[in-house]
């Protein structure tokens, strides 16, 4: 079994827990740790506190066999301070192990974990009106008083487990993909059940093939999952990479996801048969991500356009699926939802296994788990006997790792302010609580963002923000009601006149039982967003009210 094997847990730092902190950061993965460095050259006083056991953020929980980025390495870094002209990776799309040796490295030039407290998990922040200022405690008993707090948790930090009768009477080995084993799982010659075929369902399900005995899949909703086209990397490769990385920074600053590559500026609709599938044939090739949101610029928009795609992308799966009724399953004739309205997994042999006689694929709608019990899980038609259940069914995305927190306010709890729905400021604040941000969090562009350049160009909103607050002698910020709903207004709008309404995904929240439905990444494109970013900062910071020191009232920058 390929299994990745994690670094050792980091013990507590030095960090100063006493006193009052500048600002608190709440999470120590991309956007964390970006943040942390450009407000200590700014003269922050600043710590980050991470429940994690070492850097990274979801790429330290990520450890479960096949865990691997869907962004090639050379993307998926930082452009910060040149880090990426002395660092080498060993695959086109790392694993967990290569994200990890990452973060060690960034670390070892950045000095970060000096600032970084681990194993911590922030329970609760309350605000002091009177001080100004929260108090952050968590579960382990630390307490820590800062000015500002950050919370930069991610879009998947709260994983979402089935509700299925008899979960806990299970005998064997139960993991979330989100939670696994620190010190890794031997699937070796083991009986598997899988439930989930979202990103992780699919890395582990390609693991696991390999190696179990039997590997049983219950899949909710097809993945219409894409070619990876996996390489491994020399270093002669690094070097000949590196060679145009400036001009891919550059796209990726300026493309709609923050990729280095843009759409096609070309319609679907309108290009000749023949011509368009010469393109799918050329992408296809090329594999990744630009056959998401490098293809034709109507894909996402135009149904008649998104079905071009998909019809090309079922014939693919067809001719490698020998079995006609699992093909079907895969890749039905009738779409489960427009192509990218979810987003799609990379995959190296995932619709390979099927053709392999330990793996069997299930509908879960059809033939759903109705109950686990100690040795196994019953369906409506049998009992199948396992030793490994793994749960790959996702995350309660964007607010979930949020709302987990007791954050308070003049006696309210920001889950509750949030109970019929998110409201924020571009994703950055919300209303009723005062000196509190948010690093990719809901309503920014955070779902179709790359990671690190959102929290590079998000990073640097924030930070110039902050710093902004601190020249002009600023106790107090909060974001009014009023720009609140106006965003709000404008994130649901790009939603409904798009076709991601067409799938219940986690874009809008659709994938947790009683979570009210609302889009919660912002889709109009990295660009617009920092464009409306930078008309708020040319106007004062407009939609922010201020207290300056010593209760000085200021209007300056109120919408």
């Amino acid at each position: 079994m390929t299994s990745t094997m994690p670094a050792p847990t980091k013990e507590h730092t030095n960090a100063d827990e006493t006193g009052v902190l500048d600002t608190l950061i709440v999470g120590g993965g991309f956007s964390g740790l970006y943040l942390l460095d450009r407000l200590r050259e700014q003269g922050f006083d600043v710590k980050v506190w991470d429940a994690a056991g070492g850097l990274g953020g979801i790429w330290w929980w990520n450890c479960y066999p096949g865990a691997r980025t869907d962004s090639t390495g050379q993307v998926y870094q930082f452009q910060y301070k040149d880090l990426w002209k002395t660092y080498d990776f060993k695959e086109l799309y790392p694993d967990s192990d290569g994200l990890r040796d990452y973060f060690e490295y960034v670390d070892s030039q950045l000095d970060l974990s000096h600032d970084i407290t681990f194993n911590t998990f922030v329970e609760s922040c309350k605000w002091d009106e009177i001080a100004k200022e929260w108090t952050v405690r968590s579960s382990q008993g630390l307490e820590q008083r800062a000015r500002m707090v950050i919370v930069a948790t991610g879009f998947g930090a709260k994983p979402l487990y089935p509700n299925i009768e008899g979960l806990d009477s299970f005998e064997g080995e139960c993991h979330h993909t989100a939670r696994w084993p620190q010190g890794g799982l031997d699937l070796a010659g083991k009986r598997v059940v899988v439930m989930g075929t979202g990103s992780s369902g699919v890395q582990v399900i390609q693991e696991a093939a390999a190696v179990a005995e039997n590997l049983t899949v219950f899949q909710r909703t097809p993945n219409l999952a894409l070619p990876m086209r996996q390489q491994q990397l020399s270093a002669k490769d690094n070097d000949r990479i590196r060679e145009n990385m400036e001009e891919r920074f550059c796209i990726r600053d300026t493309s709609f996801a923050g990729f280095d590559f843009y759409f096609i500026p070309q319609n679907a609709a309108d290009t000749p048969d023949d011509e368009r599938t010469s393109t799918y044939e050329q992408m296809w090739e090329e594999g990744g991500m630009p056959l998401w949101l490098g293809n034709y610029q109507d894909i996402l928009n135009d149904e008649e356009a998104n079905h071009t795609f998909y019809s090309f992308w079922r014939s693919k799966i067809h001719e490698r699926v020998k079995d006609p009724k699992t093909a079907e399953m895969l890749a039905p004739a009738t779409p489960p939802h427009p192509f990218g309205v979810k987003r799609p997994s990379l995959e190296q042999n995932y619709f390979d296994v099927y053709n392999q006689d330990n793996v069997e694929l299930k509908d879960s709608n059809e033939t759903p788990i109705t109950r686990v019990l100690p040795h196994g899980v019953e369906t409506p038609e049998d009992v199948i006997e396992c030793d490994v259940l793994i749960l790959a069914t996702g995350f309660d995305n964007n607010s979930g790792g949020i709302n987990a927190i007791d954050i308070e306010a003049d006696g309210q709890l920001l889950r509750d302010k949030w109970a019929t729905g998110v409201d924020t400021y571009m994703g950055l604040s919300t209303n009723g609580f005062p000196n509190l941000m948010f690093l990719y969090g809901p309503q920014s562009p955070s779902g179709f963002c790359n990671g690190p350049t959102s929290a590079e160009r998000q990073g640097d909103m924030v930070a110039d923000f902050l710093g902004w607050i601190k020249e002009k002698g600023i106790s107090r910020f909060e974001s009014t009601v009023e720009v609140e709903r106006e965003w709000r207004a404008h994130v649901d709008d790009l939603f409904v006149n798009s076709l991601f309404p067409k799938a219940k995904s986690w874009f809008w929240g659709a994938n947790v039982p009683g979570k009210p439905a609302q889009m919660l990444n912002y889709s109009g494109g990295v660009p617009t967003y920092l464009e409306k970013w930078d008309e708020v900062k040319r106007d004062g910071y407009v939609g922010f009210e201020f207290d300056r020191e010593h209760t000085e009232k200021s209007c300056e920058g109120v919408a």
